[in-house]
């Protein structure tokens, strides 16, 4: 077996430290503004809320016994697919939300409405945004928190549904369940927009650092144009030989990728050279190589 090397093991402590954070925005955004106002989302951690507001059972304690369980079915049914960072992921959130908690309690036992009564509107996003940080810092760092995915994982092995779905099924059951609770469709339509923004905050985290452009560039000053955008915008230029079907002329494509914060400077070199130039340009979610992200697949 061969030794880790330095930038390995430095990567792991590093994975391990931002999931860490992660899961303390996870468990404050549940203890100090989700909780309190009795909302409820999907995933485990919804079905833990649930039993909590039915009966006063820890959050933390139904989040974990409902996990190891499918953690169990998981590995006998899916094989050890699930990396060690999630069960790291598990009694590390489970340890957060009970630390999280007490933390914000008051000293009958209670927990205080922050933003005040009748805020449960603004509690919703506040809570469910930390929420959706937190897991896309987690599944950044090659983590996950478990629950609906495992659930998902085990159905899609043996029924034709996806993933995605499969997950959707769970959490629209998971969150209409707490009319029972309630009788109170407000506290539904809450939990689906709870599961909303965390779905919303969750995906801006996991793309917003990679959100890339593609320029297709037809011009013909395009060796002007090309020179251009790698001395001054400092990105790589390709050039493909192209034809046009309707003239049957043969044309120069310049390839481009850059991030999205460079497309006003891009446009800007390309009008300055050829006004009349024709552009494409297209978003692209990651980027990997040279000037961009690195490949971070296990």
């Amino acid at each position: 077996m061969t030794k880790p090397s330095k930038a390995i093991l430095r990567r792991e402590i590093e994975d391990y430290l931002y999931i860490t954070l992660a899961l303390v925005s996870y468990s404050m955004g549940w203890a100090a503004f989700l909780i309190p106002y009795q909302i409820t989302t999907g995933g485990t951690t919804g079905i833990g809320a649930i039993i909590y507001y039915a009966t006063g059972f820890p959050i933390q304690y139904s989040y974990f016994l409902i996990n190891a369980v499918l953690m169990t079915f998981a590995i006998k049914i899916l094989g050890p697919k699930f990396s060690i960072k999630t069960t790291y992921a598990i009694i590390a959130l489970t340890l957060l939300l009970e630390f999280c908690q007490w933390l914000v309690k008051n000293p009958d036992g209670t927990f205080p409405q922050v933003l005040g009564p009748g805020q449960d509107f603004m509690a919703c996003l506040i809570g469910a945004t930390m929420c959706g940080i937190g897991l896309g810092v987690v599944f950044v760092r090659n983590g996950s928190t478990g629950g609906t995915d495992i659930i998902a994982a085990i159905v899609h092995k043996y029924k034709d549904v996806t993933l995605g779905r499969m997950i959707m099924v769970c959490d629209f059951i998971i969150i209409t369940s707490c009319y029972f609770v309630f009788h109170d469709w407000r506290r539904v339509i809450f939990g689906f927009v709870t599961l909303f923004v965390i779905g919303f905050v969750l995906d801006y985290v996991v793309n917003g650092s990679r959100q890339s452009v593609q320029f297709l560039i037809f011009s013909k000053e395009y060796e002007k144009i090309a020179d251009r955008i790698t001395k001054e915008a400092n990105r790589g230029v390709t050039v493909l030989n192209g034809t046009g079907w309707y003239s049957k002329a043969d044309v120069k494509v310049l390839v481009v990728l850059a991030y999205k914060r460079q497309s006003v400077e891009i446009f800007r070199l390309i009008k300055d050279v050829d006004p009349n130039a024709f552009i494409s340009q297209s978003a692209v979610t990651g980027v990997y190589g040279e000037g961009f992200d690195p490949l971070k697949t296990k």
